[in-house]
């Protein structure tokens, strides 16, 4: 369906340890997400969820099965073509923020573009100036990771994750390095990032008050999805404060 940014079929994942140990990581996944959809993904570790994640970004290949995101079937690819797609197509963002140290903010959330190519370095800067400013940096801009906050740091990488426009959010455990206020504003971006301006996020928590952010939660174990439910606008708006 054309309202589908990605679509899973029988997704299967087998690490090969040696030639009589095998892991089989995933077991047949299926999974359909719809444009503008926020969606957590949860599980225990060794649930199969930080996998999906890495085949999610083409970080990995999987098996077996198919995965198609934005109209683009991942199955054939070459490692140069996925490398486009995820500087096109996928943004980036992690519990350790992986910032670099030694450049400032501006710097970091330009970095992408530098990489792209095609542009100028006057509409790097106030494409980074831009986005900085969205996620409440506006006169950070020229201060290096060691002079911000978990937090800042964190949305730091959020705008970073943004300069490309990409077609989705890939998150995992954003909040995991934060404190509950921190926490709680950077879900509050996203949440504006989502509703605001309609960009499809997919984010990994072991915390179930942050997956309450989300639309929708994705439970993982032992290779399988074993719950794929709807949450509640009461639950969102409790956690928000805002209804939708």
């Amino acid at each position: 369906m054309e309202n589908n940014i990605i679509d899973i079929k029988d997704l299967v994942k087998i690490y090969r340890l040696s030639d009589e140990v095998s892991v089989r990581a995933l077991k047949g996944v299926s999974l359909t997400v719809r444009r503008g959809e926020f969606i957590s993904i949860m599980g225990a570790s060794g649930s199969g969820k930080s996998t999906f994640m890495n085949i999610l970004g083409f970080l990995d290949t999987p098996t077996s099965g198919k995965y198609i995101l934005d109209g683009i079937d991942g199955s054939s690819l070459s490692l140069n073509e996925k490398a486009e797609i995820r500087n096109k197509k996928i943004g980036f963002i992690f519990q350790g923020f992986n910032l670099l140290s030694r450049t400032s903010a501006l710097e970091n959330v330009e970095l992408p573009l530098m990489y792209k190519g095609g542009v100028s370095p006057q509409q790097m800067r106030e494409r980074a100036q831009k986005l900085l400013a969205m996620v409440g940096l506006a006169g950070r801009e020229h201060h290096h990771p060691n002079k911000l906050s978990g937090g800042e740091q964190q949305r730091v990488a959020i705008a970073r994750s943004l300069i490309n426009e990409p077609a989705i959010l890939l998150a995992d455990e954003p909040t995991g390095n934060l404190d509950t206020k921190s926490s709680n504003e950077v879900m509050d971006i996203f949440t504006s990032l989502n509703r605001e301006m309609g960009i499809t996020i997919i984010l990994v928590t072991h915390e179930p008050d942050i997956a309450e952010y989300s639309d929708r939660k994705v439970v993982f174990r032992d290779g399988l999805i074993i719950e794929d439910a709807p949450i509640s606008k009461r639950k969102k708006a409790a956690v928000t404060g805002k209804s939708r």
